[in-house]
């Protein structure tokens, strides 16, 4: 009787899983990904991969499931040497575009190109630079792998009405701004870009696994401070859902740093949705990563900048506040709104490796990148 039982509860919880598998109707071979624009980790090991140049978002099986901690200690100073050694190219010539952290084994994936060529931009972003086709694993803190991309299981959205090729607006190529930040939280796949719409800047959702006749998008307008104009051309740089007063928003950043709640409720299919500015962070700087973090109980955002140091902003104050900027600055290139306090760190990506680690890909004194950890009780 008990090995009936037994048996029973296996099939069952078999069942259970295979009906949880959320890669079950995804496809095995050579996903055509053209650049590794922005990365993100769904669940069960599952890397998102937001393609600007594909105009797509792909999802990727890495079958990186073992559960691992993190390294007590993680320091890989001059990381675009030693990728240049493993690729076989000049530290010149390597540039990272996004990292991210595997929330179950750990290993930190990075978006890479080889290659750059002259910038189309003055902001001499990655996407503007080269196209990322390399994706390099970090196991345990130290060893660094090249994560080959044929024969893996995958599916695929199509962001629909992208900019077109060779497109040309305010910044530059448009084309390069079609993805340029994605998440996931809840069963949902949240990609922020520009489409071909009359208002550009747009904001999509998609549930995942995929469902690309449920994919939902939404046009943006926010007023800029710095700017002194309401506009509906930039994209957001940087966001994360994240629950304000007990109901769900999407917190994001623009280039010159115009900080900006929008209430997820608000973002339907076909919608036209104006942001609330909350705070002006300063310009000439653009943000390039968000994360939450906890600090004795309270809660914070931390921001990664192009050109300023790491930014930390209180949950607490966003919650709270009641500035909704809608005139132009006195100072321009100062702050107003939410207050921030920054770290003595000039950080371009980062992610939350544990309670206590914050992974970074951090600027050094000697101009050198370096991979490594912050201790979140310092920052």
């Amino acid at each position: 009787m008990k090995k009936i039982t037994l048996l029973v509860l296996m099939l069952t919880l078999g069942c259970v899983a295979f009906a949880n598998d959320l890669t079950k109707d995804f496809i095995t071979g050579t996903p055509s990904i053209k650049s590794m624009s922005q990365l993100a980790f769904a669940p069960q090991g599952i890397l998102l991969i937001g393609d600007t140049k594909a105009a797509s978002v792909f999802a990727v099986a890495t079958d990186d499931k073992t559960p691992g901690t993190a390294p007590k200690r993680l320091q890989i100073n001059n990381i675009e040497a030693k990728l240049a050694a493993l690729l076989g190219t000049k530290k010149e010539e390597v540039m990272i575009h996004d990292m991210v952290v595997n929330p179950i084994s750990k290993n930190i994936y990075l978006a890479v190109s080889r290659g750059q060529r002259r910038g189309t931009t003055p902001w001499k972003l990655p996407a503007d630079l080269a196209d990322a086709t390399l994706l390099i694993r970090v196991k345990s803190g130290k060893d660094l792998e090249e994560v080959p991309l044929k024969n893996v299981k995958y599916s695929q959205v199509a962001v629909p009405n992208p900019t077109p090729l060779k497109t040309k607006y305010w910044r530059g190529d448009a084309r390069v701004d079609v993805i340029t930040d994605i998440a996931y939280a809840n069963g949902t796949v949240y990609i922020a870009g520009l489409s071909n719409e009359e208002f550009i800047s747009t904001f999509r959702k998609v549930p995942f696994p995929f469902k690309s006749d449920q994919l939902t998008a939404s046009t943006l307008e926010i007023y800029h401070g710095a700017h002194g104009k309401y506009e509906t051309k930039a994209p957001i740089r940087a966001f994360m859902p994240y629950a304000l007063n007990g109901k769900p928003h999407i917190l994001a950043s623009y280039t010159c740093t115009p900080l900006v709640t929008i209430p997820e409720a608000k973002l339907k299919n076909g919608q036209h949705v104006k942001g609330r500015t909350v705070a002006e962070l300063g310009m000439r700087n653009m943000p390039l990563d968000m994360i939450a973090i906890k600090q004795k109980d309270k809660e914070y955002i931390l921001m990664a900048n192009s050109t300023r140091n790491l930014m930390k902003i209180s949950v607490n104050a966003l919650a709270k506040t009641q500035h909704n900027i809608t005139t132009r600055l006195k100072d321009r290139g100062g702050s107003e709104g939410v207050k921030f306090t920054s770290a003595p760190f000039l950080v371009q990506h980062l992610d939350k490796l544990n309670e206590k680690q914050v992974a970074v890909v951090m600027r050094m004194m000697d101009g050198s990148l370096a991979l490594g950890t912050l201790p979140v009780r310092i920052l």
